[in-house]
């Protein structure tokens, strides 16, 4: 284990924090690649001595101390380029060295083969185009070798008179042993290449469904913030989002008497409580179609007719206003406390947009809020009041109360009216002259429901 260990670190001894997959990959080949050759080299001269031949260990030990000594300065000085380029060469040139001053191509069981090690090298390190230099090298010494061996064996003597005498049965084994040795080496690096390239490519899917994870929680998170056809917009666009919109349902629940209900509270248990009620007004919201527009202490506020939602958002607003009312007096689990809202609504024109560039939110100005904003705080507990706009639209459908007459801050006396339901069976409404058929209640308003006039 420790060994596997050391190798690990050994590999990864050259890397550098600004080096990309490939570099990395280069480089572990490179270094790889030459322990590979050193640990050959070895092997090669000592079957050679088990077998008779006792050849000079210069040569190899040279060669060792070269590609270790090149590996050490590599380390030290960082230079890569130089590293990979110098280790190449002696891949390729030291082989046909060693066979020289063996004899020729069958005394020395073609030991030049190691030098195809260079571009193959060239290929997994270089890439592609560079490497057909190295390849074209090889070639060249390759048959600049054959060419003088073919030449000059019937005139000279290819083996020097103190090599020793290299038997038929020895120069077979290590025909054999050279090109098992070779094929082994070049099956390695190319394998150990595909598995990191795997490897990197694992890492690199992994990579890429983290970051669509954190794509979708972000997606979910702006959603959670914005509507999605403004959130679209803001993702798009950069100048400044506002839209004006010329009928719109805006709708406040309000907590009664909340400063009294919270005195003896813990703060986490304030906030216990207005996150279970909350979040049970947010289903109910996205339940009738509604689009939630922020919170405001204890209050509660959501819109109707903005962006994508049911037609008839008039309707749903004050059909989601009872359930509101009533999910608070019949379950007990959401309204521990007991505590009353009182509601208000109103209908009419609005500007709504994202206000600010950090921490900013999805808001809605304009006289229709602030009037649904004061109906709501000069409200009854337990009551829904509505203005006289949204009244008219909803009069065929739902009973009221006997309108009242309201003083409201800036508005001086407003006429407003108290939902009590949904009505059991249609009541006939001929001789007054407010009343029109379901299908033409809309004609009162400036303009139909469900059109929006946007700047």
């Amino acid at each position: 284990m420790k060994e596997n260990q050391s190798l690990f670190n050994l590999r990864d001894a050259g890397f550098d924090p600004g080096d990309n997959a490939n570099t990395r990959l280069s480089k572990s080949l490179l270094i790889f690649a030459t322990g590979l050759v050193s640990l050959g080299a070895i092997l090669w001269l000592f079957l050679y001595w088990q077998l008779g031949p006792q050849f000079s260990a210069t040569p190899p030990v040279a060669f060792q101390l070269l590609l270790v000594g090149n590996l050490v300065l590599y380390f030290k000085t960082r230079n890569f380029n130089f590293f990979r380029h110098t280790q190449l060469a002696l891949f390729l040139f030291v082989p046909f060295v060693v066979q020289w001053s063996i004899g020729n191509f069958i005394t020395a069981s073609g030991v030049s083969l190691w030098g195809l090690l260079a571009p193959i090298g060239a290929v997994l390190i270089l890439g592609p185009r560079e490497s057909l230099a190295w390849f074209v090298a090889y070639l060249f010494l390759t048959a600049l070798s054959g060419l003088f061996d073919y030449l000059l064996a019937d005139a000279y003597p290819l083996v020097p008179a103190s090599a020793p005498v290299v038997s038929i049965r020895t120069s077979v084994f290590f025909f054999a042993l050279n090109f098992a040795a070779i094929s082994t080496i070049v099956y390695l690096l190319l394998r150990y290449s595909t598995l990191e390239k795997a490897r990197a490519q694992a890492e690199l899917e992994s990579a890429h469904l983290l970051l669509k994870d954190e794509q979708e929680r972000s997606e979910r998170l702006l959603l959670n913030i914005l509507p999605a056809p403004v959130a679209e917009r803001l993702k798009h666009e950069r100048q400044t989002i506002a839209d004006g919109f010329a009928d719109v349902t805006v709708m406040f629940a309000d907590i009664v008497n909340f400063t009294r209900v919270a005195e003896g509270l813990t703060p986490q248990q304030v906030f216990s409580m207005l996150n279970r009620i909350f979040s049970s007004f947010d289903e109910l919201a996205e339940q009738y179609g509604m689009e939630k527009i922020k919170t405001i202490g204890d209050a509660y506020m959501v819109a109707g007719g903005l962006n994508d939602g049911p037609e008839n958002y008039t309707e749903a607003i004050a059909e989601l206003a009872i359930a509101m009312r009533d999910l608070l007096q019949r379950d007990t689990a959401v309204n521990q406390m007991h505590v009353e809202i009182r509601i208000g609504i109103g209908t009419g024109p609005v500007v709504a947009g994202v206000v600010g560039k950090k921490k900013f939110i999805y808001d809605l100005w304009g006289d229709t809020v602030n009037l649904a904003s004061r109906i709501t705080s000069e409200g009854v507990p337990g009551m829904i009041q509505v203005d006289e706009l949204t009244w008219r639209r909803l009069r065929e459908r739902f009973e009221f109360h006997d309108p009242q007459t309201l003083y409201l801050k800036g508005k001086g006396d407003t006429v407003v009216h108290r939902l009590i339901g949904p009505r059991q069976a249609p009541a006939s409404r001929e001789g007054d002259p407010l009343a029109q058929p379901a299908g033409e209640a809309a004609s009162l308003d400036p303009l139909p429901q469900g059109v929006a006039l946007r700047e």
